[in-house]
């Protein structure tokens, strides 16, 4: 047995995390974890990666007790964590990312460069990810920061990995290379802890499943015993007989035109509105532009050609305060470091977009501050100790609704949803696409990016689709699978 958790507890000030965490790692085997964002998954993983010091509970690693204080001390026993969050350097390059914490040297305290970059590119090679070993990290993508994680991880040659979420961000290529990797440390006697919230990619790798509910493991058992269904009944403590079917609504007037939309080399003439009352769907592989399209229309980058029209008046937006100005809002993808200040409180982050509310001659009124906030976190349900409690100690799901109540607040008319279910659970999904479903019903107008093509058929209206910068077709939200990618992946099809 590699590792053997039994009772683990953990506490942050008032909040129990983890009041019973249990879970059996062997040598060559794949273990999924699951549960609901905020069980308590990543704070027990953060715990066996040496970020955190559990406040009870047996750890043993190949049979014999151990307290690691940090994460050097996990490292050394051949333990590594590929986070869902990226925690690279940022300033440094995609190598030395790769071997930090390791680099090696020249003699007299240098580093050997060239060998870190030579031996990146080697790896970056191996399994065919679209990385430069000497490309800085801050401007790579999620996917490219998640790529590097993992890079790291497989590189220190570690007997017990963490996978956190990792395909979550990913193209179809790119997890299947997560995939293949996962195979290969299960063949070469290294034990896979794996947590994932897709519920296709169970039966793709594990051998068993752990699953963890309100800081307790409730259930555990080789995968050939489990049905999908009764894992996702584990995860929410009742039985659940469909995800989500949102019921469509009469389109009212339109609230959204982008007429012939071009940011050179991103976007092409780009052209599609969005009305009153809708869920419209934005599909498209990895790199098709949808992200692109998004930050255009926001004011986050400037497009070389085109309009956009609110509530049929056109209007030039410049920067995200002329788009607020103009009643959009946009959710993004990376909802850490674009959507939210995590440093801060709840309260500041809910209350963030609509200062004036809270504030009088320029002072911040906490009282209102707190006010405006509370009614918002019961309005969307939103699980925390107080408004006060920082944002980035919330779960991943619950980070999302505070990045939602803050454009709430606002009285935003259309929203722009960037993968607004990226690394959430099926519960918390769920209360998102009824949020979105709820603003759609007062008259905004929903945007939603999405990867996943069930939710793509479960949600939207009617779905945009997008190819190498391009739209190429639009579909009733009705339709299939097979629909959806001949035109995300064939656009002379498309086009016939």
């Amino acid at each position: 047995m590699l590792l053997q958790l039994t009772q683990i507890e953990k506490r942050f000030g008032g909040v129990t995390a983890l009041r019973s965490g249990n879970l059996q790692v062997q040598a060559g085997e794949v273990h999924l974890l699951m549960g609901e964002n905020g069980a308590g998954k990543s704070t027990l993983m953060k715990i066996v990666a040496g970020l955190y010091q559990p406040d009870g509970g047996s750890f043993l690693w190949r049979g014999q007790p151990v307290r690691l204080t940090r994460p050097a001390d996990a490292s050394a026993l051949g333990i590594a964590m590929v986070h869902q969050e990226s925690l690279l350097a940022p300033h440094l390059t995609v190598a030395e990312n790769i071997f930090l914490g390791a680099l090696p040297s020249r003699g007299f305290g240098l580093v050997d460069r060239r060998r870190v970059h030579d031996e990146a590119a080697r790896l970056i090679a191996t399994h065919n990810f679209p990385l430069q070993a000497g490309w800085r990290v801050e401007r790579l993508s999620p996917a490219g920061k998640q790529l590097v994680e993992i890079c790291r991880a497989i590189h220190r040659g570690s007997s017990l990995l963490i996978f956190d979420e990792p395909t979550s961000s990913l193209s179809e290529a790119e997890t299947r290379e997560v995939f293949r990797i996962v195979g290969t440390l299960r063949e070469r006697g290294a034990g896979v802890i794996y947590i994932t919230h897709r519920l296709d990619e169970l039966r793709s790798l594990g051998d068993r499943v752990t699953v963890l509910r309100d800081g307790e493991t409730v259930h555990t058992a080789p995968m050939t015993e489990c049905t999908t269904e009764s894992i996702i009944q584990h995860m929410v403590g009742r039985p659940v007989t469909a995800i989500y079917r949102r019921e469509p609504l009469p389109p009212g007037e339109e609230l959204l035109r982008v007429d012939r939309l071009s940011l050179d080399p991103l976007l092409k003439n780009i052209s599609f509105s969005l009305r009153a009352g809708e869920i419209v769907g934005l599909a498209g592989l990895i790199g098709a532009g949808r992200t692109e399209l998004c930050r255009a229309i926001f004011g986050l980058d400037r497009p070389t050609s085109g309009s956009v029209s609110v509530a049929g008046r056109g209007v030039a937006i410049r920067s995200p305060r002329e788009a607020v100005a103009a009643g959009l809002a946009l959710i993004p993808e990376d909802r850490q470091h674009t959507g939210l200040a995590t440093a801060l409180p709840i309260a500041y982050n809910i209350t963030l977009a609509h200062f004036d509310e809270v504030a009088r001659m320029g002072f911040l009124r906490r009282a209102a501050e707190e006010s405006v906030s509370r009614r918002f976190i019961q309005q969307l349900r939103i699980k925390c100790e107080s408004p006060r409690q920082l944002a980035g100690r919330l779960s991943g799901g619950n980070q999302q609704k505070v990045a939602i109540a803050k454009w709430l607040v606002k009285q935003a008319r259309v929203f722009l949803f960037d993968e607004p279910t990226r690394g959430i659970d099926v519960g918390a999904k769920v209360e998102v696409f009824e949020t979105m479903d709820a603003l759609a019903r007062a008259g905004a107008a929903v945007l939603m990016v999405s990867s996943e093509l069930p939710e793509l058929l479960q949600v939207p209206d009617r779905i945009l689709v997008m190819r190498q910068g391009s739209l190429t077709g639009e579909l009733p939200g009705r339709t299939t699978q097979e629909e959806i990618m001949r035109l995300a992946a064939f656009s002379q099809e498309a086009s016939a």
